[in-house]
């Protein structure tokens, strides 16, 4: 995996996840175009008027975020992030499998939630005024005029526009919220095993607030479809459960690990398993930081059993300024020639 493939090698390994997503793709589409499989039951007013359900009385409104916008920035920001990264890492094998396991996030987490959203549904905040209901339509076939005090209905007394309406029956799960999680918290999971934010030493902080601001775009995208009213808040949650499920799932299977800071920044090779010994893997110094001896040839990956082996911050020679004398150093247990044991 040191060297980069031709392409008629790469299509041969690859060729049957391009099809698999092509596959994908196309049912996931037909789904999304498709009409809501469900005849789902709803109240309009009370005997006196009064709107039984007033959370699904709100107004239509112009999006905040559209669908297409949402989907653009889960792909196009993530595959920015893992180009910039390149900097340091240099590696077609980590590019491949990077934006091979994003592709897989996406693709996967959009199908789950159309087949869901198809089958389930559920009644968009802004449903009743998109219906337009009119009760006089109601006839004695299916479930109108039904329930206790026969206040429920279906579709049929709807006069709104047949497209807004079918939009407005598939409210749960998200599809802003799943995309925006599929990508992003995936590329929250490759910066830190890229910059090595959870790892065997102490980072600075700035990368601690670059891992997590994908994480916050997610949250504000999820979070603004609450403020146009075109999702409710469990929508939303949905969402984001099946596209950061996905993004965790894809990452693994690319990477050979997610939160093992000796391994998760190493791409996984698809002819050969990756065996979990020091200094036994390809790509060990494939990671952007250069702290704390990584990004060396071998990286301080495969040093990690290794019970000779501190680190270039751990000696006890050396002060947390790798080998700078503007911090003096005392003995640890006040010059005593007895290792203290640790608590």
């Amino acid at each position: 995996m040191q060297t980069r493939p031709k392409f008629g090698q790469w299509l041969k390994w690859t060729w049957l996840d391009i099809l698999t997503m092509a596959v994908l793709g196309a049912l996931g589409l037909g789904i999304y175009m498709a009409h809501p499989a469900p005849s789902r039951s709803f109240a309009v007013t009370f005997s006196d008027g009064e709107i039984v359900y007033p959370e699904f009385a709100y107004p239509l409104r112009k999006e905040i975020v559209p669908i297409w916008l949402a989907a653009f920035l889960a792909a196009f920001i993530p595959i920015s992030g893992i180009l910039i990264m390149q900097v340091r890492v240099r590696s077609f094998w980590d590019v491949n499998n990077a934006i091979t396991g994003l592709l897989y996030s996406l693709i996967s987490a959009a199908v789950f939630q159309v087949f869901i959203k198809w089958l389930i549904g559920g009644l968009r905040p802004h449903f009743l005024d998109v219906c337009k209901p009119d009760t006089s339509l109601a006839t004695d076939m299916g479930y109108n005029r039904k329930g206790f005090q026969q206040l429920y209905f279906t579709r049929e007394i709807c006069t709104g526009d047949i497209d807004q309406i079918d939009d407005s029956l598939e409210s749960f799960p998200s599809g802003h919220s799943t995309a925006a999680f599929a990508g992003f918290v995936f590329l929250y999971l490759y910066l830190n095993a890229k910059l090595k934010v959870f790892s065997n030493y102490h980072p600075a902080m700035w990368k601690l607030i670059v891992i997590y601001t994908p994480v916050l775009g997610a949250v504000l995208i999820g979070g603004a479809l609450t403020i146009d009213n075109f999702h409710n808040w469990y929508d939303v949650v949905a969402g984001a459960v099946i596209g950061s499920v996905m993004a965790f799932s894809s990452y693994r299977m690319t990477y050979a690990a997610i939160w093992d800071w000796r391994y998760n920044h190493i791409p996984l090779n698809r002819n050969a398993p990756f065996p979990y010994l020091p200094e036994s893997g390809e790509l060990m110094g494939a990671v952007f930081t250069r702290k704390a001896g990584w990004g060396d040839a071998a990286g301080v990956l495969g040093r990690g059993n290794d019970q000779s082996y501190h680190g270039p911050t751990h000696n006890a020679n050396q002060d947390m300024n790798q080998g700078s004398s503007a911090i003096p150093l005392r003995d640890v247990g006040g010059g005593h020639t007895q290792p203290e044991n640790m608590v």
